[in-house]
């Protein structure tokens, strides 16, 4: 089609040179699209640099301790597929002896392995023709085609799979793959893309109906939940501090966090202080207690937003095991906190 050909040509000439894209190796496929899941390139690259470097296989990574593989993740968020990424490389690695499945469908059997991601190993590694849609596919294509369908409706999914699946080149599945998605990366933006330099700007219904605005089009998500998130920082006289590792299926699932006490609003120092003289690391014991930021920091996440102060709490000894703080920097945390622990300098 010509639709695939312009877009290839136009592929060759503004593709960025990027590790990825000089490798077949699935491994290495995988890993750059799990990194770049809800992430953008310029930010994921030093993670996919560092990850290769560290693990430069999928034994080295299946061999890995969790708590080593979400250190090197800390900062990309969506810890889910930290987590994920570690249990098919083992997967990977005991099971099917170091080779990753060859076809879409067996891909998709993989743990954090969805359409998008299955369709992009499945093309570049294997040249299977299966077309990937991402977010910069579906603005693409609602845009070009003048599909208003949300893109986050299931109707919407399938609407737009079918669409890229009739346009992929059936001779360049990589090639068309990796052009769509750069195409939608680099030059047909979310806001104010440049369209007096887009190859597809005479056929474009959005450009020629002052549509680019307006799709592609998405249903609003809830509201975001508020939580009050009040983090108890311990520092002892022969500096030592208390960090305690997440359970359950929550946010930050088995990273690190300073002792947790959430609260239903915002608190004064006198309040929290009453508040706190029955927590369990602190009943019958002498402390002082000041606050380290008064204007509470608004971490906002896809589902909640998280109003949060750090609290400091100074004792002779702590009521439990702790960590140096100098080790500090050696466990895996939520960037809200590693942002905390590099401003106080511990």
């Amino acid at each position: 089609m010509i639709f695939s050909k312009i877009l290839i040509n136009w592929y060759s000439i503004n593709k960025r040179e990027l590790p990825w894209r000089k490798t077949t190796n699935p491994f290495y496929i995988w890993l750059s699209e799990i990194i770049l899941q809800q992430t953008q390139v310029k930010q994921g690259l030093p993670y996919y640099d560092a990850f290769t470097a560290k693990y430069p296989t999928v034994f080295d990574l299946a061999n890995a301790n969790e708590d080593d593989v979400l250190k090197l993740w800390q900062g990309l968020g969506y810890y889910s597929r930290a987590r994920n990424l570690h249990a098919t490389a083992k997967h990977v690695a005991i099971n099917l002896n170091g080779n990753f499945p060859n076809t879409y469908k067996e891909l998709l059997k993989l743990k954090g392995v969805g359409d998008y991601t299955a369709s992009a190993i499945a093309s570049i590694c294997f040249n299977e023709v299966e077309a990937v849609v991402d977010g910069n596919v579906y603005r693409v294509l609602s845009r070009y085609f003048g599909v208003s369908t949300p893109i986050n409706s299931s109707k919407g999914a399938k609407e737009f799979k079918l669409l890229a699946q009739k346009l992929i080149d059936k001779k360049q599945p990589a090639e068309f793959n990796q052009a769509i998605m750069e195409f939608g990366a680099t030059q047909c933006k979310p806001k104010n893309p440049d369209c007096s330099v887009c190859p597809f700007s005479k056929g474009c219904i959005a450009f020629n109906k002052n549509l680019i605005g307006e799709l592609p089009v998405k249903i609003k998500s809830a509201k975001a939940k508020k939580k009050h998130f009040n983090f108890l920082v311990f520092i002892s006289e022969d500096e030592q501090t208390i960090l305690q590792q997440r359970q359950g299926k929550g946010i930050w699932q088995n990273l690190y966090q300073f002792p947790l006490v959430e609260t239903e609003s915002t608190v004064d120092s006198k309040s929290f202080k009453s508040l706190i003289k029955t927590h369990e690391l602190l009943a019958n014991q002498q402390f002082e207690l000041l606050l380290y930021n008064k204007d509470a920091i608004v971490h906002k996440l896809s589902h909640q937003h998280l109003y949060t102060q750090f609290w400091i709490v100074n004792v002779g000894k702590l009521p439990i095991n702790g960590i140096p703080m100098e080790n500090i920097r050696d466990f895996a945390v939520p960037i809200l906190i590693g942002d905390f622990i590099e401003a106080f300098n511990f």
